[in-house]
């Protein structure tokens, strides 16, 4: 008898555990089927954003700008002067259009040895008032000397804290040859950038950059003008902000405009402040 009543309990002890043992496979093969559901939908969803990423067109029309942005940038401004008259900036700062907002603005200060752009200072102070990063740029004429133009502009812009390097607009050659007009676009250079001890940015179209410029200020960050370009702008060198149109539109400004993309990441554009 007790040794049919052992046998039994073995029996049972046998079943039991044949239980546990599917059941923990069961569970077993349950944790690996919802850890392959969430492998498989990471995969999926990398996929996804990767293929969009890739195959998205080079621009996107925004209505409300009137123009087609170029889309693998984030980061988009405007460079405005007298022709674009009384600027509204908090209509400016305000725009959106589809997620995208402009950013900052580049200010026409001052052109050659003496003259200043009537409505640098409103424009100056309101881009400001309205929360908008600015930076004031200069337009080169280069049958005048480099220093002059540079003493007219550090005059003229007080940069602080927050602010945008200063811009060389150097586009014209006003029948210099290339080596004058070299000499006095470093003239120009040094001189700036010993008196807010930041290196400034050099503005011109590709064109004139290869004919005029290339190979001699390479160390200087390039904003390069260049529309219907695809992609990026057809130049060898790096560059930093890229002027794709001349022809956008923006709330609180009744002129056409031009809009910029800036080529780095957040990090890169709060770097490049004033500090």
């Amino acid at each position: 008898m007790w040794l049919d009543y052992f046998c039994h309990a073995a029996e049972n002890v046998q079943l039991l555990f044949s239980m546990i043992t599917k059941r923990r496979r069961k569970k077993k093969s349950r944790g690996y089927f919802f850890k392959l559901i969430f492998i498989l939908a990471v995969i999926a969803v990398s996929i996804y954003f990767i293929t969009a990423y890739i195959f998205r067109p080079p621009f996107i029309l925004y209505k409300g700008f009137g123009i087609s942005l170029p889309s693998r940038y984030s980061i988009h401004g405007i460079d405005v002067s007298r022709y674009q008259k009384n600027i509204n900036w908090k209509q400016v700062k305000a725009m959106q259009d589809a997620g995208i907002n402009l950013e900052f603005a580049y200010i026409k200060a001052t052109e050659g040895g003496v003259n200043v752009d009537p409505l640098f200072h409103r424009n100056w102070v309101k881009a400001k008032e309205a929360g908008m990063a600015r930076g004031a740029y200069h337009f080169f004429t280069a049958n005048k000397e480099g220093k002059v133009q540079a003493k007219n502009f550090i005059q003229i812009v007080q940069l602080e804290t927050g602010d945008l390097p200063p811009v060389l607009d150097v586009e014209k050659t006003y029948g210099r040859s290339p080596a004058v007009i070299q000499k006095e676009v470093a003239a120009w250079l040094n001189a700036v950038e010993e008196a807010y001890n930041v290196k400034p940015i050099i503005y011109t179209n590709v064109h004139f950059y290869n004919t005029y410029l290339a190979g001699k200020f390479d160390e200087y960050p390039l904003w390069v003008a260049h529309y219907f370009a695809g992609e990026k702008p057809r130049i060898e060198r790096d560059w930093l902000m890229w002027q794709h149109s001349e022809t956008g539109r923006v709330n609180g400004i009744n002129a056409t405009v031009d809009f910029n993309a800036f080529s780095g990441s957040w990090g890169d554009f709060e770097q490049m402040k004033i500090q």
